[in-house]
């Protein structure tokens, strides 16, 4: 056997094992993005409800603010899932 055909598994394998770690630190990073999305829209949704005084709450801007956060927590996750299928295709 030749070294070079030791090193090519050796090789696949660190290169395995180096796209794992950095899609689990980019699933780490788009978790703590989300969360912090979701922690604005219920301080938005508070304050909204808070505003209207009387207890209830246009129907429209509710949803408005929710399906906005709902699009931009998706995009946390789905831009870096992008983003590694982009680099692991080189």
């Amino acid at each position: 056997m030749t070294q070079s055909t030791q090193l090519e598994p050796q090789s696949k394998v660190r290169r395995a094992v180096s796209d794992i770690v950095i899609a689990e630190m980019m699933l780490v990073q788009a978790t703590i993005e989300s969360a912090s999305l979701i922690g604005e829209c219920i301080s938005e949704l508070g304050t909204h409800l808070d505003l209207r005084g009387d207890g209830v709450a246009a129907a429209k801007p509710i949803r408005n603010i929710v399906m906005r956060t709902r699009d931009d927590v998706v995009d946390s996750y789905a831009s870096r899932f992008n983003y590694l299928r982009r680099s692991s295709l080189r």
